[in-house]
């Protein structure tokens, strides 16, 4: 009886200190972790790439100025159960961050977005070659061109055109294209959508399709903001009465990529699907992608007499209600006579 008891006590003692033993190496763990990271510079913008485990993040992150333990950023990873949540991004990285802190900072995705501006106006070829340059977007759309694009993302026109909504896109370094595209195409179809339900009803546009043409002419002509409502009220009253549209915008994206900038005579009685003085009412596909505004002005133009408008040179335009009053701008704010 008394062995037995002095065993128990001794196997009391040694597992005792073994909890004591196992306590004190995670508080020093937890310690460790919690100390100060050093960094070789007084920022780190750091960009961690898609596809890494914690090993391969730590390595990375080292490049960039942060000397991270890569097996205390593994250990806190898989502690904190988050090994398979660090996230690709751009991160300005806090100073006095610790190895645990680093992990919640990761797993959480808390880093500086890239960015990218998509402005009114511009065609689809050059948005999508904007886009391609983009160095945090992976392109997984290469080799398709706008046609295969269209049909993609299941568009009612066999072109693109049009339908990327014009803004500033964030998105975390190493999204795809397709993702980054496909949320303007949403966009565009959302706001032509809306603007369509609070259309004029004695507009002559007969689908939205024709108000997203309308608005894509309305983008390119208009120089001034506060003119949008006047410029759009001239196309829509033309079509109204059968006038032909008769506006540069659509012979020069009929021309295509040989045009060299100059307009001219031979161009405007060159004959193509998208010569608004040779072929009536609107071109086959949008010419550019409009913003709201010009959605909006489209479907609800102003309501005027106009007919013509001219650039007077200071961005606004002068506009006529007949032909007469409109030559006589010409000669004023064009020839200078």
């Amino acid at each position: 009886m008394k062995k037995t008891v002095t065993g128990w006590r001794w196997f009391k003692r040694i597992l005792i200190a073994g909890v004591v033993a196992l306590s004190a190496v995670i508080v020093g763990i937890y310690f460790v972790l919690n100390l100060e990271i050093n960094r070789r510079q007084p920022r780190v913008d750091a960009h961690v790439s898609a596809g890494l485990g914690a090993r391969a993040i730590a390595n990375e992150l080292i490049q960039q100025g942060l000397d991270v333990s890569p097996a205390l950023f593994v250990l806190a990873a898989r502690l904190t159960g988050s090994a398979g949540q660090l996230k690709a991004g751009r991160y300005e990285l806090p100073e006095g961050i610790s190895t645990l802190d680093l992990v919640d900072y990761l797993s959480k995705g808390q880093g500086v977005l890239s960015s990218v501006t998509l402005v009114e106006g511009q065609t689809a070829s050059a948005l999508l070659v904007k886009l391609r340059a983009q160095p945090d977007l992976i392109d997984d759309l290469q080799g398709m061109d706008q046609r295969a694009i269209a049909k993609k993302f299941d568009l009612e026109s066999a072109s693109l055109e049009g339908w990327i909504y014009p803004d500033t896109y964030k998105f975390s370094p190493g999204s795809k294209l397709s993702e980054l595209l496909g949320r303007a195409v949403r966009l565009q179809q959302a706001e032509l959508e809306k603007a369509w339900l609070q259309r004029d009803p004695q507009t002559p546009l007969k689908t939205p399709y024709d108000a997203l043409k309308m608005a894509s002419i309305v983008e390119k002509e208009t120089g001034l903001a506060s003119d949008r409502g006047k410029v759009a009220s001239v196309f829509v009253n033309r079509l109204r009465v059968g006038m032909l549209l008769q506006t540069d915008p659509t012979v020069i994206y009929g021309v295509g990529e040989t045009f060299d900038g100059d307009l001219t005579r031979k161009h405007l009685q060159t004959d193509t699907p998208y010569n608004s003085y040779t072929r009536a009412g609107l071109p086959p596909t949008p010419i550019s992608n409009p913003g709201k505004a010009a959605l909006y002005a489209a479907v609800n133009p102003d309501k005027t007499p106009y007919f013509y408008f001219v650039a007077k040179g200071d961005g606004s335009s002068y506009f006529s209600k007949n032909l007469n009053e409109h030559n006589n701008a010409v000669r004023k704010y064009q020839l200078g006579r």
